[in-house]
C-alpha cells in the first residue's frame, strides 16, 4: 500500500552557489557520512560532478520528506537520511537514528530515483507500507 509520494526538482546552479558561499559547511549540513565520502571523492576529480551529486541528494531528501509527510521537521533531518547507491548504481534510502525508528514503526519501505542534467536535478520517492520491509543488503 502506498503511504506517500514525493517529487522535487533542484537547480544545480543554486546548490553550486550555496556551496561557494558556505564552503564545505553546506555539504556537511546536507550529506550524511557515506554521502560526504562520495561527494569528496567526486569533487577531487570532477568539481562539477560533485555539485550535481550534492544537488541530487538535496532533491532526493526533499522528495523523501514529502513522501513520508513530515517535510523537514523531526525526526526528518538532512543527515539521518542518506541516498546511497547499490553496486548496480540503483539509488536507495539509508536511514539513521530517530528517523529510522520512526519509519520502522510505520513499516515503511522506499523506492527512490534521481536524475540530473547540466542545470537541474530531479528526484522521485515512493513510501510504501510493507510489513516485511528491510533495507537492501549490500
Amino acid at each position: 500500500m502506498i503511504f506517500g509520494v514525493g517529487t522535487d526538482i533542484c537547480d544545480v546552479r543554486r546548490i553550486a552557489a550555496a556551496q561557494l558561499r558556505h564552503g564545505d559547511r553546506f555539504a556537511q549540513r546536507v550529506l550524511g557520512p557515506a554521502e560526504l565520502h562520495v561527494w569528496r571523492a567526486r569533487g577531487q576529480r570532477w568539481p562539477d560532478r560533485a555539485n550535481r551529486y550534492l544537488a541530487t541528494r538535496f532533491s532526493a531528501k526533499e522528495a523523501f520528506s514529502k513522501a513520508i509527510g513530515l517535510g523537514m521537521r523531526m525526526p526528518m533531518t538532512w543527515r539521518q537520511c542518506e541516498i546511497l547507491n547499490l553496486p548496480s548504481g540503483a539509488p536507495y534510502v539509508q536511514l539513521h537514528g530517530d528517523l529510522r525508528a520512526w519509519c520502522a514503526g510505520h513499516q515503511l519501505h522506499f523506492h527512490v530515483t534521481v536524475s540530473d542534467e547540466s542545470d537541474y536535478a530531479t528526484s522521485f520517492c515512493v513510501a510504501e507500507v510493507h510489513p516485511l520491509a528491510a533495507p537492501p543488503v549490500l
